[in-house]
């Protein structure tokens, strides 16, 4: 077990147990396989920690002291030898690596010995668990429908039906080729040279036919694909002999949405076609489980991005470094998986981002719900289209009813993946115990459920918060409509029904929201992650949209509140005309500039003594020219470098100005990270306004337990304690 202290909490009824994985598991603490630890055999797991292992294999490096013939060295599987699996070569000095086969499920030992020398021995405990999972996130989710047969590889076709319940596909390999007119076609004979191949030069000098090797399986049930540049007619690459084109560096990219995102394997995922990236020698992984559309569970996420990468590892050696490249969705993912899982993503790019999916998004969605519904059921002539904005703090009024749409993930019985049938799916009345469609059921394996009605527990609450309560300090509204307004804008239930009275936290959910990183906290893997923020403008787009600027400088108060500083976020800011992605010249000045950042990281000679780099590492290794900036709207675009502040500084707060929400219009913090405030009494004093004793009264029954006290921490908030953690590898309750 990890040295430090075991995280158990008992969720609810059915809920699993929490522990933190160990980050080691040798017989001599620190022993890790690591070359520099010169006086000792070690051994350690390469491809992933040796608690999480998957799929039968692990890579592992046994380290050899100087005194010591590596030729002389012995290592066995549970008794049996398996030193032959094991070479020098392609190894770092004084190592051997091999990759182990034939583990059994459960528990493992490696031991590396060297015969007549007594006491030169090291020991390493792995565990391993099934290649369809799960392995941290608890349960697999039933049903599940699986989306092998509409799942489109390079050439359009599928890899037809699947193998098993698991939705598991054979192991394939295709290939393609981007032509010169800029696109990626089919390459259907492998032995061919089209008219049309075009070339490129990779980041590391090589000049290559763009030639593209795509490897498509199943892992954790999620369709996974890995590309990169690899001639068909060179021999396969491996870890000992890699492709000439492959940079050594790796990009993870994850894909957004999130409604409707469970009960399905999927048809896509985040994408490893990109020409940007190949061309520049990346190879370029993902899952049908990175894509929020497909999956909104982040830890499901990260268990999956686990895998694929330790498959990566396994197959095609260690990558320099990992990049995770994200928007939206995708952006909750890598800021997730970074922090609560360090070690996965190395630096993080990410766009139209948010924190996470359980606190600011599901907050703002529920409030534009319950505004919408006010706006228009309760009071329709209540409130201008003006006082509405200033109530709800977006720049465009249209965004009230857009996210209150949104809120539809909230709704059990809302919005389904096409491919799950009707008669699984949640219906009050009519199937009251199918599947149930929103975030919270979805997560159920860390909050629990509800022991009357079986649905999960909820972290959501909107008791104590005072709506508009800076439209009417600034006049906007008067004292009549906020006391109105804050008397009848209601709740919702656990079927997302209105309610008169507000929606209250389940307890429970609120402290496993916190405790296991459902919540981003900043302080743990992301203190030592870079990190470039992209947001592509859309506050002003006249429909509404979601992607609200505001978000991103949440997540930047979270790190400077967990850190001190938000040192290693660098904020980039554009116009919407390319979105997230790489034909936006700030996006791919972002690729060049993470890409140098992390090279200089990975040139530290003091990086081979420990297993990651300091904070303080972070910050002085950050080009010196990288620096938040925005780009003009322009035809053609010019560079403007200043902070990026919610404050809306100089010209490019001008150009990009960031709007509040109506949880920041109650008085909430930036970090926008409280999910159940702490409350006081109704105190005159905190009102621009003077209310008369007839109002006062009002405004205390609005809020008989008090109005939130936005200067104290949240219900249940605390810093996530412990990375790594696991809700179970499937030996508990399924739902």
């Amino acid at each position: 077990m990890s040295r430090r202290s075991v995280l158990a909490t008992a969720l609810a009824a059915g809920a699993l147990l929490l522990t933190c994985l160990p980050s080691a598991a040798t017989e001599r603490p620190g022993d890790d396989g690591r070359p520099g630890d010169h006086e000792r055999l070690t051994i350690g797991a390469l491809s992933t920690r040796p608690d999480v292992v998957t799929g039968g294999d692990v890579l592992v490096r046994v380290g050899v002291p100087p005194s010591v013939d590596p030729a002389d060295v012995r290592i066995t599987r549970d008794g049996t030898d398996v030193t032959a699996a094991f070479t020098a070569a392609g190894s770092a000095p004084g190592t051997l690596t091999g990759l182990v086969t034939s583990l059994r499920e459960g528990r493992n030992r490696l031991v590396a010995t060297v015969p007549g020398r007594p006491g030169t021995r090291a020991a390493l405990q792995v565990r391993d668990h099934p290649s369809t999972g799960p392995v941290i996130s608890g349960p697999h989710e039933r049903p599940f429908a699986c989306g092998t047969r509409s799942f489109k590889l390079v050439d359009g076709s599928t890899p037809g039906p699947p193998l098993d319940e698991d939705c598991s596909i054979a192991t394939r390999v295709d290939h393609a080729y981007r032509s010169t007119d800029g696109t990626v076609k089919p390459l259907a004979d492998p032995a061919s040279r089209p008219a049309d191949l075009a070339t490129t030069t990779t980041s590391t000098g090589a000049r290559v036919p763009f030639l593209i090797r795509i490897e498509t399986g199943t892992l954790n049930r999620g369709v996974y694909q890995i590309s990169m540049l690899a001639d068909p007619a060179a021999p396969e690459p491996t870890r000992a002999r890699p492709s000439e084109g492959w940079n050594g560096r790796l990009m993870y990219t994850f894909g957004g949405g999130c409604r409707g995102g469970w009960y399905t394997q999927g048809s896509d995922t985040g994408g490893v076609l990109d020409t940007e990236m190949l061309g520049r020698g990346y190879a370029v992984a993902s899952s049908s489980l990175n894509v929020f559309g497909n999956n909104c569970n982040d830890l499901l996420a990260s268990e999956t991005t686990m895998m694929v990468k330790e498959h990566f590892v396994e197959r095609y050696g260690v990558p320099r470094f990992t990049i995770g490249w994200g928007c939206s969705g995708g952006s909750y993912q890598s800021y997730q998986t970074a922090d609560n899982y360090p070690g996965l993503l190395d630096g993080i790019i990410v766009g139209c981002s948010f924190p996470d999916v359980t606190s600011a998004t599901n907050t703002t969605l529920l409030d534009s719900r319950l505004l919408d519904h006010y706006f228009t059921a309760t009071a329709p002539d209540g409130f201008s289209a003006g006082q509405q904005r200033a109530v709800a703090g977006f720049r465009e009024r249209a965004s009230i009813p857009n996210l209150s749409d949104g809120a539809k993930r909230l709704d059990p019985d809302a919005e389904f993946p096409a491919a799950l049938p009707e008669d699984q799916r949640y219906d009050a009345s009519a199937n009251p115990d199918g599947a149930r469609g929103t975030v919270f059921d979805h997560t159920v394996n860390v909050y629990g459920t509800d022991r009357r009605t079986g649905a999960a527990l909820r972290p959501l609450d909107n008791a104590g918060v005072q709506y508009g309560l800076d439209a009417l300090n600034e006049g906007a509204i008067d004292k009549k409509q906020f006391i109105d307004l804050n008397s009848r804008v209601g709740g919702i239930d656990r079927d997302a029904e209105y309610t008169a009275g507000r929606t209250k936290a389940d307890v429970k959910a609120t402290e496993a929201a916190y405790g296991t990183g459902r919540v981003l906290w900043g302080g743990a893997g992301l203190a030592t992650t870079p990190v470039i923020d992209h947001r592509s403008y859309t506050d002003d787009l006249p429909g509404g949209d979601i992607h609200m600027s505001v978000h991103g400088f949440s997540t930047r108060a979270r790190l400077i509140a967990a850190n001190g500083h938000a040192d290693n976020q660098v904020m980039l800011a554009e116009d919407n005309r390319h979105g997230f992605s790489l034909k936006s010249p700030a996006l791919r000045y972002a690729l060049t500039e993470m890409d140098a950042w992390l090279t200089s990281l990975t040139s530290l000679t003091s990086t081979a003594a420990r297993t990651r780099w300091t904070a303080r590492d972070v910050v002085a290794q950050k080009p010196a020219e990288l620096t938040d900036a925005c780009w003009t709207k322009d035809a053609e675009p010019r560079k403007v470098e200043q902070r990026l502040g919610y404050d809306n500084p100089g010209e490019c707060g001008a150009l990009y100005p960031a709007f509040p929400t109506p949880r920041l219009v109650a008085g909430a913090p930036l970090a926008d990270d409280v999910i159940a405030c702490r409350r006081k009494a109704v105190d005159p004093a905190d009102y621009a306004v003077t209310f008369s004793g007839g109002e006062l009264r009002q405004l205390r029954a609005a809020f008989p337990d008090g109005v939130c006290d936005w200067s104290r921490s949240g219900q249940g908030q605390r810093p996530l304690t412990d990375t790594w953690q696991s809700v179970g590898d499937g030996g508990g309750r399924a739902r």
